[in-house]
């Protein structure tokens, strides 16, 4: 039996400052708060995904205070999809809020290949903004 994948529903990052992070994915790339748990857990609204964030020691996290290093990250990336993809206007927001970047590359993504950026968060974790697939 296959499974039958629709999209990237969440992924969850441990991060090490909170309030840099949501500065970062919610005043910066424009998604959305909808919801916060007790325990240290933040929900952040990616157009049909999620990206949560844990705070590194919270009670999320099982107190786990081991913070992840460059060196040792064990998630590459994550991509979101962006449809339309409007690369100048994508770049342009980056580069107003001092968001370092990749140039537009083309990309092979669930759709097939389509423009691509890269970039980071505040905790080194690996974003790709891709557009939908071309011809």
């Amino acid at each position: 039996m296959a499974l039958n994948f629709s999209h990237l529903d969440h992924v969850v990052l441990r991060v090490t400052d909170i309030d840099r992070s949501l500065d970062f994915y919610c005043n910066r790339l424009g998604m959305k708060l909808v919801k916060q748990a007790a325990a240290g857990l933040y929900h952040l609204q990616a157009g049909n995904s999620m990206i949560d964030l844990v705070p590194v020691g919270s009670r999320m996290d099982d107190g786990n205070t081991n913070v992840p290093a460059m060196e040792s990250r064990n998630v590459d990336h994550f991509c979101l999809l962006l449809d339309p993809f409007d690369g100048a206007a994508v770049t342009a927001l980056l580069d107003q809020h001092g968001i370092d970047h990749s140039d537009i590359k083309t990309r092979f993504g669930a759709g097939g290949d389509g423009p691509a950026v890269y970039l980071t968060d505040p905790d080194g974790n690996g974003i790709e903004l891709k557009g939908p697939a071309v011809g």
